[in-house]
């Protein structure tokens, strides 16, 4: 019986985990892993209900200007504001960069890393390692939440 309840919720705990990892995967790779990829600034000139646009102005070599980028509309993202930002290859479609973007994309993580503390606690009674895995993601939302 002891098996099975801790079986159970180890498997709950990672798979929490791992859907953290999956939400923020991919908007963090473009973000982190910008070798190659276009990246400059967007001033941001109109927004709607879901994204925001403004023209594109190139940072690194080989980056084209474009007249017009779409970024997501976000508590993050303000008419009138330039940020730094990456292009989605292929598209014409831009993140945040730097460490606030990096912080933004993996806020999901930060999510999965509080909702497994609660699993980990109650369900296979790791009182110290859910205290290590609430700590984790409220420094994450935290400094997300302060970076942007």
């Amino acid at each position: 019986m002891n098996f099975g309840r801790l079986a159970a919720m180890g498997t709950v705990a990672l798979l929490i985990l791992i859907a953290g990892i999956w939400g923020s995967w991919p908007t963090a790779h473009n973000v982190m892993l910008t070798k190659g990829r276009e990246s400059g600034t967007i001033e941001v000139t109109a927004c709607g209900d879901d994204t925001c646009t403004g023209p594109y102005t190139p940072v690194s070599t080989g980056s084209k200007a474009r007249a017009k980028v779409v970024i997501e509309h976000t508590v993050a993202v303000k008419k009138g504001q330039t940020y730094a930002v990456v292009v989605k290859p292929g598209t014409d479609e831009v993140m945040r960069s730097g460490p606030a973007g990096i912080l933004y994309a993996w806020v999901p993580l930060g999510g999965a890393l509080l909702l497994a503390s609660v699993v980990v606690a109650g369900g296979l009674r790791l009182t110290r390692a859910a205290w290590v895995l609430a700590g984790s993601g409220f420094v994450l939302l935290t400094a997300a939440f302060l970076a942007l």
